[in-house]
């Protein structure tokens, strides 16, 4: 089966130190709930510099393997990080360097 990154942009919408913890509780119930389709869990993104052009939002990232690109969107689609935030799940494709 293919790898997907979901590339998390943008912030949630977290405006409290309750809300930030009841973000992660969700967070960690979603993350869990993906199972074994979780190959590499990811990080956060720090502050970052964008070159070439563009706009830096890049919070975070998570790979993940799913049968196809529809499998690995509905996937996405329960995470926490939408309140708020984005996610962009594209392929991994592999390319011999």
């Amino acid at each position: 089966m293919p790898d997907y990154i979901l590339a998390y942009q943008g912030r949630p919408n977290i405006s409290s130190p309750e809300e930030g913890q009841a973000h992660m509780t969700a967070w960690r119930a979603w993350m869990q709930g993906m199972g074994t389709a979780v190959k590499v869990p990811g990080n956060p993104c720090g502050p970052s510099k964008m070159l070439g052009g563009g706009t830096p939002g890049l919070a975070g990232y998570t790979i993940i393997t799913a049968t196809d690109l529809g499998a690995a969107s509905a996937m996405a689609e329960g995470c926490p990080h939408l309140n708020g935030g984005s996610i962009e799940v594209c392929e991994l494709l592999n390319m011999e360097m």
